[in-house]
């Protein structure tokens, strides 16, 4: 078998761990030893998880975010595989790579490449199927970031405001004087830590509270998002720079849900979902009271995810219809101030409404989730790329140093 090395551990590669060669959930019932078990903890495990990405709602509660009565929008296609296959290009190290083994080489699990909305590239991997949900993870932050900003440019809410405005729960807690816009932009000072193989960081204890994550035997600690959002306490300044926090969307969530009478699954059906004519249901995971994690919880199909890049790449126009404001495509591209931004391996990069704007040759810009999960959107080479991945590094420092030359390559061959 062939390994790949991140950190100094060694794991199987993309081809040798593929989930149906392993076996796992094969049987009735499986074989114990290849049973993938939210309670054994395992599920987001490696190899495990190259199987669980694409069944996550046989692991977690959920709620069903429906795509309405209406046939899916057509795409049209244009066959550009072979080239694409063939195109070759330099990581961020000088290693020149092709396409297709960099798939591989990322634990691609499927990849969608439309160029001026027409499909020209296709492919699925190991457990996924073009109509299976894959989990996208901090992906759906993009999602709840542009219905966000939608409502602020429609006037329902007002970036301005602090959160305590909307949501007095939150009053004495780390978003005391934090305001709307400063939690769209993750520019919060708050003492949390999102450091994902941490069993004491931030991010494990709100996945705990929020049922992400099995809790330990004893578990005293809160029993929900709400009440785990309730605990966390401010640390640094507000509005000075850029800091990654998954909390924060789920706080900015909680304030579209309270002002709209909508959850994030209704809004998500109602204003994106049936009317871009998505081909299949999505579904979001929910905490003990039905509350959905807004930060990280949304599963959907590949080609509807491509669907949403491609309305981000139109301005918010579908079909003739304006489904978000073209004024909130236009902030996003445009981005922040990357002086904010301190990522080593994104120089030139900046975070708006919940998007990283790469300020590059493409105008491109991306929503981004653990293991490999990316939609890119390339205005300036009218690409979209949708892609789902399960890397054994969750950070995206392992995937990025491949996948950010790769889609570069990609944009500058379709532009040509």
């Amino acid at each position: 078998m062939a390994f790949l090395e991140f950190d100094g551990k060694r794991y199987l590669d993309g081809r040798a761990s593929d989930p149906r060669d392993l076996g796992w959930m094969r049987g009735a019932p499986p074989p114990a030893d290849k049973c993938i078990t939210f309670e054994g903890g395992t599920f987001l495990n490696f190899p495990q998880i190259r199987w669980s990405l694409s069944h996550r709602r046989e692991l977690a509660a959920s709620v069903n975010v429906w795509r309405g009565r209406g046939g899916p929008s057509p795409f049209d296609r244009s066959d550009k595989a072979a080239n694409i296959d063939a195109l070759t290009f330099d990581d961020m190290s000088g290693r020149t790579r092709r396409f297709d083994e960099a798939l591989f080489d990322t634990y691609c699990d499927g990849i969608v490449v439309l160029h001026r909305g027409r499909i020209v590239y296709e492919r699925y991997f190991g457990a996924l199927e073009p109509h299976l949900a894959h989990a996208c993870f901090s992906v759906t932050k993009s999602y709840a970031g542009t219905l966000t900003a939608a409502f602020v440019h429609e006037g329902v809410l007002d970036d301005g405001k602090v959160i305590p405005h909307y949501l007095p729960e939150l009053r004495g807690t780390a978003w005391d004087n934090a305001t709307l816009r400063q939690v769209m932009d993750m520019q919060t000072g708050l003492a949390y830590t999102e450091i994902y193989d941490d069993e004491r960081s931030g991010v494990r204890a709100y996945s705990r509270a929020c049922g992400g994550r099995p809790r330990p035997v004893g578990y005293d600690g809160p029993q929900t998002l709400c009440d785990y959002l309730r605990t966390v306490k401010k640390e640094g300044a507000h509005g000075e720079e850029f800091a990654y926090k998954t909390v924060n969307t789920d706080v900015m969530a909680w304030v579209m849900a309270r002002v709209t009478g909508r959850s994030f699954a209704q809004l998500l059906q109602e204003r994106l979902w049936a009317p871009l004519g998505c081909e299949e249901d999505a579904y979001v995971l929910v905490d003990a009271v039905g509350m959905p994690l807004v930060g990280g919880g949304l599963n959907a199909s590949l080609r509807d995810l491509a669907r949403f890049g491609e309305l981000m790449r139109c301005e918010g126009e579908w079909n003739g219809k304006q489904l978000i404001p073209r004024s909130v495509a236009h902030e996003v591209r445009k981005g922040d101030d990357p002086a904010k931004f301190h990522y080593a391996w994104l120089p030139g990069y900046s975070y708006r409404n919940m998007w990283w704007v790469s300020h590059n040759e493409l105008d491109a810009f991306e929503a981004k989730g653990i293991h490999g999960q990316r939609l890119y959107v390339a205005p300036k080479a009218e690409m979209v790329v949708a892609r789902f991945a399960s890397h054994p590094v969750a950070s995206s420092v392992a995937n990025d140093p491949i996948t950010l030359p790769q889609m570069l390559a990609l944009g500058r061959m379709l532009r040509a």
